[in-house]
């Protein structure tokens, strides 16, 4: 699995909403950024803005590959729960389908407020909701219950996205804007499709048969050929300042 590449696909749902929001913070006029959980870089390689770039992440290979997507930025490994960082040192802190990961939401919020200046911004600009996933047509309904325990398996919190703006408002961060994101489940090209696929096959091998995993991919497919496939999970973001 491609996890960078994977990470960019991610990134591509997203990105109308982060040109929005990194508009409106200030992007272009902040002296310290820093992106909580940056992966191999897929989201921070993409930042156009004179500031000085910090990243942090729990994985070391992660690290590595981000150091080579982006050269210039500060990288360290660490624990959102608890930020190498002093306090108030950035202008605008930010996630990226971080929080339904990590063990504590509100210490990792709470962390991120005290690394950010007065008057700076939180951007969680990612978390879905996967209670409430939608998945149509009806046989497919079971592929979301599977991926739902997967992800259970595996740490996340799948319905955590629900409860970001309370997780803000719990962590004394003031919040400015607060939604779901539009538009981010767009019929995915054969090659997007076939990297859901990789992800989904490896969530659920060795859980459930390769028999049923195959049946719901060439249920899928059809569904998309059909014009009849509805795959729907509300993701949320949240703009706050400090």
């Amino acid at each position: 699995m491609n996890w960078h590449q994977r990470y960019i696909q991610q990134a591509a749902w997203t990105r109308d909403l982060r040109v929005y929001l990194f508009e409106k913070v200030g992007l272009k006029h902040a002296q310290r950024v820093l992106e909580v959980g940056c992966g191999t870089g897929a989201i921070l390689h993409e930042l156009i803005t004179p500031a000085s770039l910090h990243g942090l992440d729990i994985n070391f290979a992660a690290l590595a590959e981000c150091r080579a997507h982006v050269p210039g930025a500060s990288l360290v490994h660490g624990n959102a729960l608890s930020l190498p960082y002093s306090g108030r040192l950035f202008d605008i802190v930010y996630c990226h389908f971080l929080l339904l990961w990590v063990r504590d939401p509100l210490q990792a919020l709470t962390e991120m407020k005290r690394v950010t200046k007065s008057g700076g911004h939180i951007l969680a600009f990612a978390e879905p909701n996967y209670s409430r996933r939608v998945d149509q047509p009806a046989e497919l309904t079971p592929l979301g219950r599977w991926q739902i325990e997967a992800l259970k398996r595996q740490g996340a919190d799948p319905g955590f996205g629900v409860r970001l703006a309370e997780s803000f408002f719990e962590a004394g961060i003031k919040i400015n804007e607060t939604g779901t994101i539009q538009g981010a489940e767009k019929e995915p090209s054969a090659e997007e499709w076939e990297m859901e696929w990789a992800v989904i096959e490896s969530d659920l091998t060795g859980f459930i048969s390769g028999k049923d995993i195959q049946q719901m991919k060439d249920l899928d497919q059809q569904a998309r050929a059909q014009g009849r496939r509805v795959l729907h999970v509300p993701t949320h973001f949240v703009w706050g300042q400090v």
